[in-house]
Parts: C-alpha cells; sequence; structure tokens
C-alpha cells in the first residue's frame, strides 16, 4: 500500500472514530501529505471538528477542506432566529467585555466584527456561534486591540516556547514587529505548528500570527 493511501486510511479511521463527526458523506484523498476533504455534513460544528480531526493525524502536512454543510429540514432557522441566539450566547459569555463583538447573519453564515484585548477571545466568540442550530459557516473578523508595550514581544514568546516540549528550541523562530509575529522553522506535525501558533496569539499585544513554519 502506498503512502499516500495509508495516509487516507488512517485518516478515514480517526474520523470514523471521532464521536462528534458523522463521517458517512465525507471524501478524503491523500497526495504527498496534503489531505482533502470533500462531501457534506450536517452541522458546521461537525465541519470543523472534522477539519481539526485530519489535523491530529500523524503525516498530515496540510488540509484542504471542502465540505458543505447540508442542513436537515429541521434544522433550518431564519436568519433573525440564528441572530438572536447568537447574540443571546455572546452576551452571557464572561469572557468577553459587554458589547466588544457584533454579527450579521446572511442565509446561515455568520460575521463577527469587534475587538477585544486577547486572541483567546476573538476564539471564544467564534466557539460560542459555532455550535448554534441552522449556522453553516462562521467568518470571524474580531481584531486584537493593539498595546504600546510590545518591544520584547519576540523574546517572550521564544521563551514561552521553550517551556513546552512541544519544541526543540533550535527549530523555530520568531520575529516581531509591533503587535506583528512571524514564525519560522520546522516542526513534525501539524499539531505542533498550531501549538506554536497558539502560543504566540497568547502574548500580550499580539494583533497578527504569520505562521511560515514548516512540517518536515
Amino acid at each position: 500500500m502506498s503512502s499516500d493511501n495509508q495516509l487516507q486510511h488512517a485518516v478515514l479511521a480517526e474520523l470514523s472514530w471521532d464521536p462528534s463527526i458523522n463521517a458517512a458523506h465525507i471524501g478524503v484523498t491523500a497526495s504527498d501529505g496534503i489531505v482533502t476533504l470533500t462531501g457534506h455534513v450536517g452541522t458546521f460544528a461537525q465541519k470543523h471538528a472534522a477539519e481539526d480531526a485530519v489535523r491530529r493525524v500523524k503525516g498530515v502536512k496540510a488540509v484542504a477542506e471542502e465540505i458543505k454543510v447540508r442542513l436537515a429540514f429541521e434544522a433550518e432557522r431564519s436568519d433573525d432566529d440564528i441572530a438572536a441566539a447568537a447574540v443571546g450566547r455572546l452576551g452571557g459569555n464572561v469572557a468577553l467585555p459587554r458589547d466588544a463583538v457584533t454579527l450579521t447573519v446572511e442565509k446561515g453564515w455568520i460575521t463577527l466584527v469587534g475587538q477585544v484585548e486577547w486572541h483567546y477571545q476573538k476564539d471564544a466568540a467564534e466557539q460560542d456561534v459555532r455550535h448554534l442550530s441552522g449556522v453553516v459557516g462562521v467568518s470571524n473578523r474580531i481584531a486584537i486591540k493593539p498595546r504600546i508595550d510590545v518591544t520584547n514581544i519576540g523574546d517572550e514568546i521564544m521563551h514561552a516556547l521553550h517551556r513546552s516540549w512541544f519544541f526543540d528550541p533550535k527549530t523555530i523562530t520568531v520575529t516581531g514587529d509591533g503587535g506583528k509575529v512571524r514564525l519560522t522553522g520546522t516542526v513534525h506535525t501539524p499539531n505542533e505548528r498550531q501549538v506554536a501558533a497558539a502560543t504566540a496569539w497568547a502574548a500580550p499585544g499580539v494583533a497578527d500570527v504569520t505562521n511560515e513554519i514548516r512540517i518536515i
């Protein structure tokens, strides 16, 4: 069996293993470590979970995600209903400053806008609405407020990466320009690449992370 076929079977097994995903209508192809997902699922949450599941598989270098969300008839909701539910969910999230995030809904697709202090707050807002009934997609356009003291941001992120058992300090380089951070170097898995980016986003003052880390 070729390495591409082995990777394809491994991804299919991981999708079937995850109880949050109905993988019956998901197609998988693999070529040189690049996995393409096609087909359809019943919720946006499953679509997101499928992509996360694929990134956990050893040997995956990149994911081309082309899954469509096909809502069951009983799961369809008007944009007004989805907007009301999303506003209520965001309003009850203690991680978010009051009225920091606003949204629009068009044909089941939610767009989030606003400004927050931290990247985890931006993620929290998206997670809040991702699982709502009737949602077919989410665009997260929430901005991170820039901070003044970002002089040593690259050094701070490097120290945080060095504390993690995931990384060899010699394989990753961090450069910072104001609130913009650039990651370069190499890791062995997509999960390690994601962890590196998440570590960078956790630094105070980070407004943007360009992740150019390669998987080898």
